[in-house]
Formats: structure tokens, C-alpha cells, sequence
């Protein structure tokens, strides 16, 4: 049997923040009516966490369930963990409508880390997104898109951003981000 690894096995870049591949992380698209009492009891049961209000997302690092769509979530829990919490979130929304996928090994997943101001400057050089502290902030969550590839963006804290993209595109990701901190690129837009 093979053994699982990340896409690009947790490569890292040292530049004006740092660049970090977070390794194997659990995924999980969850779609179906988000308002339903199933719904926010099976999120909270499987996560312990509620489902997050739109454009928002919910966490603390371990475990963290995010706004994609009006009738879409992604859960991130830890990999080990991603068949069992797919499997509970089965069989408590068996009687409604619902499609729970494990999207683990399709997806990758990035840190930016250092310097707040900074490293809402990398990923504004990036993304489409108001990077200002005012208009995008910790718990707050963006699909969009990162130069040529779609990505989903958030803050855990104001020192760092997470990004999840494509396993496909996640060497063209790692290089964006990389020249986006690369060392001599500040301009100064937050600081």
C-alpha cells in the first residue's frame, strides 16, 4: 500500500514572510441546507464547531469549517481523522439531503506567516481581495483566485494567512507565493 504524502511534502521559502506547504490536511465538501437543524447539529457534532455565518470561517487551528456557498461548506480536521468524520457526517444527515466528500488528497494547503502587514501584501499582490485590516479580518473567508488559479484564503490570526487550492496547481501556488515574498519585494502598501 502506498503511503499518503503532501503535494509538494512540505516545502517551505524564506522571504519577506514565510512560505510554508502545511502538509496532509483532512478536507471535507459538505453541501446541503446549512440553515437545517441536521445540518448545524451533525458540523457541530463532527467538528465541534458551528456552521460559520456567509464569507466567514470557524476554527482554531485543529479543526475549522468554512463559508463556501450558500449551500456549501469546506471542514478541515485533521487527516488521520477525514474517513471518520466523513462517515458521522453520513450517517447524521442520512435522512436529508446532503453530499459529504472527503476532497483531502485534491486539495493542497499554504501558510503565510510574519509580519501582518506583509503578509496581507503577499497575498494582495495575488488575489482580487481588500487585504486592509478594516474590510478583511481573522475569521473572515475568501474564494477567489490567486493570479491564474482558484484559491480560498483566510486568517487564523493577523500574523499569518492559509490558503487552499488545487493539489494539481499547487507547485505554480508555491512559486506565486514565493515571488510574492521574495526578499526586496515590499512596497509598503500596509505598513
Amino acid at each position: 500500500m502506498s503511503e499518503a504524502v503532501s503535494a509538494l511534502k512540505g516545502v517551505s521559502f524564506d522571504g519577506i514572510v514565510t512560505v510554508e506547504e502545511m502538509g496532509l490536511q483532512g478536507m471535507i465538501t459538505l453541501r446541503g441546507d446549512l440553515a437545517s437543524p441536521e445540518m448545524k447539529k451533525a458540523v457541530k457534532d463532527a467538528t465541534g464547531l458551528n456552521v460559520p455565518e456567509q464569507g466567514h470561517i470557524a476554527g482554531d487551528g485543529g479543526n475549522w469549517v468554512a463559508w463556501m456557498s450558500p449551500d456549501e461548506l469546506l471542514l478541515v480536521v485533521a487527516y488521520e481523522s477525514v474517513s471518520d468524520t466523513e462517515a458521522s457526517l453520513r450517517d447524521a444527515l442520512s435522512k436529508v439531503r446532503h453530499l459529504a466528500v472527503n476532497v483531502s488528497d485534491a486539495r493542497a494547503m499554504f501558510r503565510l506567516s510574519g509580519n501582518g502587514a506583509l503578509v496581507r501584501e503577499a497575498i494582495a499582490k495575488l488575489c482580487p481581495v481588500d487585504m486592509r485590516t478594516e474590510a478583511f479580518a481573522p475569521g473572515q473567508f475568501r474564494r477567489s483566485r490567486m493570479a491564474q488559479v482558484p484559491a480560498a484564503i483566510w486568517m487564523p490570526d493577523e500574523s499569518s494567512v492559509q490558503i487552499v487550492c488545487f493539489r494539481s496547481v499547487a507547485e505554480y501556488a508555491f512559486n506565486l507565493l514565493k515571488g510574492a515574498a521574495a526578499p526586496g519585494s515590499e512596497v509598503g502598501l500596509f505598513s
